[in-house]
């Protein structure tokens, strides 16, 4: 009799645990809503996790860079749709000034206005994002684009830089713009026929310095390259444009894998709260079973049944 109740009193002890333990599991399943709470309760589950975690983290990285891509982007869209709004109003003053009725002092009032105009595009030119980087300076982001030298012509001092980007596993994208692909230089001809390449500003303060004198020969072709200017501004919007497209794009390609990412990660680790429910009502009966039985069989004794 001794070996058999020290026998039972085992069994029952380890049962107890057993279930406790079933039981505390499930609670913990309960109050952390995962399935897979540590990487021993399903190791493999727990390494497949593990990689989705570490892919939605990458995932999530390049959404962040598209961001600030698209920020910088738009600012660059900005500086150049208003350049081409000056350049239209500098075109208008130009044409007005070729009027061969204006007064002298008419014409220096449309080439002080023009000058005004000039300052504005630099400072277009010379546009910075929320980082105060300067947008068009290459990879020179920390000086302005453009500047005046001593000589008070204005000098490019950015690079030819184009940073790219990872936005992708396999998809990087331009991030900037350097000045000069956008505020280019135009040909001129002179009356020799040869062929010599103009600033951007040299060439609006050569037409605004016509204007002023009066040379209508220099005023039309000022005007001419005006035109000039203008297509390099376009085509410098087309590129900005282009490239927004591309964050557009690959922003719906990355919410897609994201979102694939996310719900496989569910299906693997989040817990099915119907079923863990069940369980842990199960496991309480049975925990309560072997307790009620525990207690019957720690009161067994030989002595009880001795007369």
């Amino acid at each position: 009799m001794k070996i058999s109740t020290s026998l039972y009193f085992d069994r029952s002890t380890q049962q107890l645990r057993t279930v406790q333990s079933n039981l505390a599991k499930t609670q913990e399943q309960l109050s952390t809503g995962k399935n897979i709470v540590k990487p021993s309760d399903a190791p493999d589950k727990a390494a497949l996790v593990t990689r989705l975690q570490s892919e939605l983290s990458r995932n999530t990285s390049y959404q962040d860079t598209l961001k600030s891509a698209n920020v910088r982007l738009t600012s660059e869209e900005t500086a150049l749709k208003n350049t081409t709004d000056v350049l239209y109003r500098i075109k208008e003053l130009a044409v007005q000034g070729a009027n061969a009725t204006l007064s002298p002092q008419d014409r220096q009032s449309v080439a002080l206005e023009m000058r005004g105009l000039r300052e504005q595009i630099m400072s277009l030119a010379n546009s910075q994002d929320s980082n105060g980087n300067f947008l068009f300076s290459g990879s020179r982001t920390g000086q302005p684009a453009f500047a005046q030298d001593a000589s008070g012509r204005v000098v490019y001092q950015g690079d030819q830089s184009r940073m790219k980007v990872n936005v992708g596993d396999n998809r990087r994208m331009n991030l900037n713009m350097p000045g000069t692909d956008a505020f280019v230089r135009v040909t001129r001809t002179d009356a020799k026929g040869t062929q010599t390449g103009v600033d951007f500003f040299q060439s609006l303060d050569d037409l605004a310095n016509a204007v002023s004198s009066g040379d209508m020969t220099k005023v039309q072709r000022g005007i001419a390259e005006v035109d000039g200017l203008q297509n390099g501004i376009s085509n410098g919007l087309a590129q900005v444009g282009s490239d927004l497209s591309v964050v557009d794009l690959q922003n719906s390609v990355l919410d897609e894998v994201v979102l694939r990412l996310k719900t496989t990660q569910s299906d693997v680790e989040d817990l099915d709260y119907t079923s863990a429910i069940t369980k842990m009502n199960k496991d309480q009966l049975a925990l309560e079973a072997a307790q009620s039985s525990f207690s019957k069989i720690s009161q067994l004794s030989l002595f009880k049944y001795m007369n």
